[in-house]
């Protein structure tokens, strides 16, 4: 079941960078990514399950702490853990950002502006896993505390993050490194509560504890985006002048345990269903492409946005019907490119082991 909300959390975020975000071009001829929720009364009620970073968190603290306990128990140590980690996550960047460095020097060699003029949004993915390098860094000591403190650490967290909003959105204070120390204790937080499905406390619950914390986590969003200083919408909104994400603020810890409790609600159906050989397979498979596919995701819908504008079809600045209407395009067309990305990855790998294998 993990392996299967790992690979649909990545999907989700895919489809939603490809589809529903109104890509095109600004004034100053940059690509911008604004989502059409403010155009559609009441869709900020969609983000509270589509917004799915805190899945893939605390799905990572599920698997982050069985891979610890395995390490421990082996004799291994904090830093073959993380490197190890570090590795699977970080080696499908070094192709993403050498053929970026590449096409980059291209363009400002031919007197083209830089892909950081134009472009930034290609780099979507590495703030994500910059983020979750740096929570993986933490495990052996996060374990450490959970296995010490249990429900405590996120309690604290939780606390931590409020009182960072409170100093950035209060009268004229803002700040940095509220900011930065909010933001930090909310990842920490969604991959802190995995810690309690992988060590059986959520499954001893049972359909009432899950329940529970299902209900916990609605209601705090509730309180939070009607009572507080923060928008109904999980993902940043147009025109709105605060954002759930960035900086990163207390609702998305709601979020993250609502949503915890309705994972824990489905569990019992999904191990079911994925019992099953042929969505196994499926997930298996998924898994085996889910950080590349992440990685390179935006890479191809900005190419397959060239050949839609050289075919002669414009980007809409709004989500009109026409635009509404055309979002299977950007299934098909990003997904052919990356499926094409893929295959190349998966070429070139293949010859570096031939050329490394003895003769």
């Amino acid at each position: 079941m993990v392996d299967f909300l790992r690979a649909a959390s990545i999907c989700v975020v895919v489809l939603w960078h490809w589809t529903l975000s109104i890509t095109h071009w600004d004034g100053d001829y940059t690509l911008v990514m604004p989502n059409p929720i403010g155009y559609v009364p009441g869709k900020w009620a969609a983000t509270w399950v589509l917004q799915v970073m805190p899945v893939f968190f605390f799905v990572g603290g599920y698997a982050n702490l069985a891979g610890w306990d395995a390490v421990t128990r082996a004799g291994g140590s904090a830093a073959s853990f993380i490197g190890a980690r570090m590795r699977r996550l970080l080696a499908p960047l070094l192709p993403f950002l050498a053929v970026w460095l590449a096409f980059d020097l291209v363009l400002q060699a031919t007197g083209r502006r830089s892909v950081l003029e134009w472009g930034i949004v290609v780099f979507v993915p590495l703030w994500f896993i910059g983020v979750y390098a740096g929570v993986v860094a933490l495990v052996p000591f996060t374990a450490r505390l959970h296995r010490a403190w249990g429900w405590r650490v996120p309690a604290v967290l939780a606390a931590l993050v409020l009182a960072s909003d409170v100093l950035r959105l209060g009268p004229g204070w803002g700040g940095f490194a509220p900011a930065l120390i909010g933001s930090a204790c909310v990842w920490l937080f969604c991959h802190q509560i995995g810690y309690f499905w992988r060590d059986g406390t959520l499954v001893k619950a049972g359909r009432l504890g899950a329940a529970a914390v299902a209900t916990a986590g609605f209601v705090g969003l509730v309180v939070l985006t009607t009572f507080g200083p923060y928008s109904r919408s999980m993902v940043a909104v147009q025109g709105e002048d605060t954002s759930n994400m960035f900086p990163t603020t207390a609702p998305i810890t709601a979020l993250a345990t609502f949503q915890l409790g309705l994972v824990m609600l489905a569990r019992p159906r999904l191990n079911a269903w994925l019992q099953r050989r042929g969505p196994w397979r499926a997930v298996v498979a998924a898994n085996g492409v889910t950080m590349p596919v992440f990685t390179w995701h935006m890479t191809a819908l900005v190419v397959f946005l060239w050949f839609y504008e050289r075919a002669g079809f414009a980007l809409s600045s709004e989500p009109t019907a026409t635009w509404w209407l055309t979002r299977p395009v950007w299934i098909v067309g990003p997904g052919l490119v990356l499926a094409v990305i893929l295959a190349m990855l998966a070429g070139s790998r293949l010859a570096v082991r031939r050329l490394r294998r003895p003769s």
